[in-house]
């Protein structure tokens, strides 16, 4: 895995082993910032179920003027450590070793991010529980794009209770990226 554009361009990224995490693979984040591209500069980017960090590095990469890592697996944050420090990232980079809801309520109060991003564990609707309390979040805007990368199954018939829409879908072979939009 390595960073695909940007400051850190070409850098390889560190990642655990073992089937803890599941890194974005390169040719789906390059597709998912060739979508984003044009907005990333000076955003605010929130990467929960952060892993080794690699979607949030990129961002930091292409310009993003901060990023939060949201990863309570110790082992993955203390390879987003070494990945920014590798990258040279970590000036505009904080960490939380939490879980997501309990990140997101400790950081209620501050502005909205641009960007909410997230690639829970499959299967275990973790991304029902985020989007239930997003939806009612200061932290998520009328201009957020809250971004979740998820298997072809996941299902979101439960989105009328969250405040927030479909905006698009981008279907891969083995996953998708479904982007929301507070109604």
């Amino acid at each position: 895995m390595r960073v695909i554009a940007g400051t850190a361009r070409r850098l390889q990224l560190k990642t655990i082993e073992g089937l803890d995490t599941r890194p974005t693979t390169d040719r789906i984040k390059e597709t998912l910032f060739n979508m984003l591209s044009f907005d990333i500069e000076g955003s605010r980017f929130l990467d929960l179920f952060a892993g080794s960090g690699g979607i949030g590095i990129e961002a930091l990469s292409r310009g993003a003027a901060e990023a939060v890592f949201v990863e309570r697996n110790g082992k993955a944050a203390a390879c987003i450590r070494d990945n920014l420090k590798h990258t040279r990232l970590e000036d505009r980079a904080s960490l939380m070793v939490r879980d997501a809801v309990t990140a997101l309520r400790l950081m209620e109060g501050r502005q909205p991010f641009d960007y909410i991003f997230m690639d829970p564990p499959y299967g275990r609707l973790l991304e029902k529980e985020v989007l239930l309390y997003l939806g009612q979040s200061g932290l998520c805007g009328p201009q957020t794009l809250v971004i979740v990368e998820s298997d072809l199954d996941t299902d979101f018939d439960y989105l009328d209770q969250t405040g927030l829409e479909i905006v698009r879908e981008k279907v891969y072979k083995t996953n998708m990226h479904t982007f929301f939009r507070r109604v």
